[in-house]
Order: structure tokens, then sequence, then C-alpha cells
């Protein structure tokens, strides 16, 4: 009997390794068919008639400069404008502006990238297996989310001990000055209350500025309630810390811009090597209109949050000009590549699908959590009815033109 299973058992292992050696060459095979470079498919009816090299050649140089022009002036308006009463971060035009925004940039993720990833990456070029068998485009697209949540969640951390340092370093120094400088007792009778700038001991820092900074942080919203205090204007929470700014929100800020400018660019990559390999202007025309307007309120939504970052000077214009040159770089790499590159084959259909998929991700997380549930749920706009319904109008209506944009393109 032993011998009966042990010999049912070598058969079946035997039959179970030769699947998996079967599996794996198919495996093997399919994932070399999905690396070709061959080109795969038929061209696009309709479109063989509208192909004409050096038209789409001037199409795509016209592209780069108003793709530039707009990209830059999106992205520069929060910025430049920050000293201006109408445009700082806390107006409320801003914060309807970065509502629209916010919406164009959901739509963007939702209606144009996910739906071209999931187009690239079931094409009928690719292999059935493993491409038309799972859902890859909307795992790596959960995937990248998630990694997104994770690269906050770090970079968060990292920029809070941050300035949890350069705040002990500050308040060293100011405990240096504070002991070089005079003290004046204060008499005190029981009962009294404490002075402002006053120690427990019951002496009194001369150096204002410190004694401020150390005895006087204070936050409006919790002195008047959670609406007293802004009644005025959104927005307006008067922190006073060590490092003269909301350091809270200046951490999130931070954090919050350089994903968002990640997610942004990803895409930007691929829309602009797409756009500079075309050789059809029925394809280029709309693009370029449809790309200037995404471009114009992806460049102010992240203006805005650069801007409410408090970078330093250097480092914010390098990221504004990252942001502005990338998808006009794209462009011209691709009329550089347009000769050898392919975009019909197996190869551009997978990559273009796999990095589709994570700027949707990462774009779709930025624009619900970062964007529009930071702005829309809080309690400064819980306090002003008109500016909740100008920003949700202004969301839906971000979403629905750049929704409707997929029609041209």
């Amino acid at each position: 009997m032993s011998f009966v299973e042990d010999l049912v058992q070598l058969l079946y292992f035997s039959k179970m390794r030769g699947k998996f050696w079967v599996y794996s060459d198919l495996v093997l095979q399919n994932l070399s068919q999905s690396m070709s470079n061959m080109t795969c498919g038929s061209i696009v009816p309709g479109l063989d008639g509208c192909r004409n090299e050096s038209y789409a050649l001037v199409l795509k140089l016209i592209a780069i400069a108003t793709i530039l022009i707009t990209g830059v002036c999106g992205v520069a308006i929060p910025l430049v404008g920050k000293d201006c009463r109408f445009l700082r971060t806390d107006s409320k035009f801003f914060v309807a502006a970065k509502a629209f925004a916010a919406g164009v940039i959901l739509a963007t993720g939702f209606v144009h990238i996910l739906p071209d990833a999931t187009s690239s990456l079931t094409d009928p070029c690719l292999p059935k297996f493993p491409w038309s068998k799972f859902p890859f485009s909307g795992f790596i697209a959960m995937m990248a989310a998630l990694a997104t949540l994770l690269a906050d969640f770090i970079g968060t951390q990292y920029y809070e001990r941050k300035q949890e340092k350069q705040n002990h370093s500050v308040q060293a120094d100011s405990l240096d000055l504070i002991s070089e400088s005079s003290i004046v007792p204060v008499e005190r009778r029981a009962g009294d209350e404490t002075l402002f700038g006053e120690e427990e001991g019951g002496a009194m820092h001369i150096v204002g500025i410190h004694a401020h900074a150390a005895h006087h942080r204070h936050n409006h919203s919790q002195e008047n309630g959670a609406c007293d205090g802004h009644s005025n204007s959104y927005g307006h929470s008067h922190s006073h810390g060590i490092g003269g700014i909301d350091e809270e929100g200046g951490v999130r800020h931070a954090v919050v811009s350089q994903v968002l400018e990640l997610g942004i660019v990803s895409h930007s990559i691929i829309i602009g090597l797409s756009l500079g390999v075309s050789h059809s202007p029925c394809t280029i025309r709309p693009l370029i209109w449809a790309l200037s307007f995404h471009q114009f309120f992806e460049g102010f939504a992240l203006g805005g949050c650069i801007s409410q970052a408090h970078f330093r000077t250097l480092k914010t214009t390098l990221m504004a000009c990252f942001f502005a040159l990338t998808t006009p770089l794209g462009i011209a790499v691709g009329i550089a590549v347009s000769s050898s590159y392919n975009p019909k084959s197996p190869r551009a259909l997978v990559i273009e699908g796999i990095f589709n998929s994570i700027s949707a991700g990462i774009l779709v997380y930025m624009a619900l959590v970062d964007l529009i549930a930071a702005d829309l749920l809080s309690k400064k706009m819980s306090c002003n009815a008109r500016l909740q319904v100008m920003s949700y109008f202004a969301l839906f209506l971000g979403a629905g033109l750049m929704s409707s944009l997929a029609i041209w393109a």
C-alpha cells in the first residue's frame, strides 16, 4: 500500500513539475512578446489621410510654446501674487480657484489617464496572458496611491523632525540671549494673574520677541471658538511659533507640493512624449488646447501648495521651473526620437500603461486627500457658508470641464 502511495505522489509531483515548467515558458514567452518593438496592429481608420509630418512638426513647436506659457502662468500666479490681497493663499478667490484646480486634477486621473492606461495594457497587440487576465491598470493605480500615502507619511515625519530640531536650536539661542539680558524682578501678591512674558519665578524678560514667542503662543480659533476666529477671512489662523509661521501647515504643504509634483511630472513625461512622436495633425490639434488647459490649472494647484509651504526662493523657483518645463521637454524628446520610437509597439504600450497607471493613482490620491479633503472638509471652511458654496461649485465645474475635454483628447 505504501508503495502505491509513493508511486502516486511521485507521478503527481512529476505532473505538477511539468506544468510548472510549461507555465514558466509561457510567461517568459509572453513577456518577451510584450517587450517587442515591432509595429503591431494597423493604423486607425481615418487617421492615415491626416498624416502630415511637416505640418505636425509646426504644431508640435506651437504646442511647446503654448504649453510652456500656460504652465509658467499657472504655477507663477500663486507664487508672484501671494503678497496681493486678491491672490493671497487665505483669500476666498484663491480657495475657490484651488478647488477648481483640484477638480481638474481629479478628472485628469479618473477620466483621462486611467482609461488610457487600461486601453494600453489591454491592447490586442499584447499577449492575452497576463495583460487581459488581470486588471493591471487599476491594481497599479491602487498600489501607487498606497505608496503615495506611505511617502506622504514618511515625508511629513521627516519635515516635522527637521522643524523640531530647528525649533530646539532657536530656543537654545533664545535662552542664551535671555541669560545675557537684564532680568527685572516683579513683585507679585497671592492671587495675581501671571503677566504677559512673566516667568513662574516672578521675573520678566526684557527681550520682547523671545518672551512673546515663548509665552504667547496662541491661536484665535482656540480662544474665540472654531468660527469666531475666522469670521473675517478664510484661514486666518494667527499661530505664533518659534519659526514665525504656522509650522504644522508649512510641513504639510511642503510634503504635499513635492508629492503632487511627482505625480504631475510622471504623467507629463508620457503625454509630452506621446504628442512629440505623433505625425497626425488631427491628433495634435486637440491635444494642444487640452494640455494647455490642464497644465494651467495643475500649475495653479501646485503653485498654491508651494506658496503655502514657505520654501526658500531658490527651491520654489526650481520646483516651478521643473513643472513648467517637463511637458515641453517631453514633446522635444518625442520629436527627437520620433524616427526610432514606435508608439504602436507592445513595449511602448506596456511602458505607457504602467506609467499612466502610476500617475493616475498619485493624482487621484493627491486630489482627494491633500487638496479636496484638506480644504473642503476643514473646520475653517465650515464657518463660511458662502465660501463652501463657491468652493464646491468650483470643484464640480473644474471636474466637469476637464472631463468634457475627453471628447476631443
